[in-house]
């Protein structure tokens, strides 16, 4: 699986946006699904849960899907199956104000990148937030 062709001086930029939907975040200590969205939280970012199983996830409110979130999104960080993109993507498109789909490691869906895409939303995929921000920002 390839990677997007995002530069590091763009991935840069979407590190400055600050609140961040996760869905598929999960609450059991050890998933990527949880210290992931963790370490986001330790540097500063606003991580709002998107999972339909939990009503709550570190002490956050989780919501059952990115259009349900009442507050700005700005990145919506996918957790989910390459086959269950597609509509994560078709909900999240219905919220105003989405700047960046982010498909964690090993997760691409070409049919969802080319709807973000046609609504003017930037595409990450097969990369993990974690790794990235510790490779370009250090730790």
């Amino acid at each position: 699986m390839n990677t997007d062709s995002c530069s590091d001086a763009e991935i840069r930029e979407f590190y400055k946006l600050k609140n961040i939907a996760v869905v598929g975040m999960s609450k059991a200590d050890g998933k990527p699904a949880n210290y992931v969205p963790k370490y986001l939280i330790e540097q500063g970012y606003n991580v709002i849960p998107v999972n339909p199983t939990a009503p709550e996830i570190m002490g956050r409110k989780s919501y059952p899907n990115v259009s349900s979130v009442p507050d700005q999104i700005d990145i919506v960080d996918v957790f989910r199956p390459s086959d269950d993109v597609l509509p994560v993507v078709m909900d999240a498109v219905k919220k105003a104000g989405i700047k960046v789909v982010w498909m964690q490691l090993g997760i691409y869906n070409e049919q969802a990148e080319k709807l973000a895409k046609e609504k003017g939303i930037k595409v990450v995929y097969n990369r993990c937030m974690l790794e990235e921000h510790q490779r370009l920002f250090g730790d």
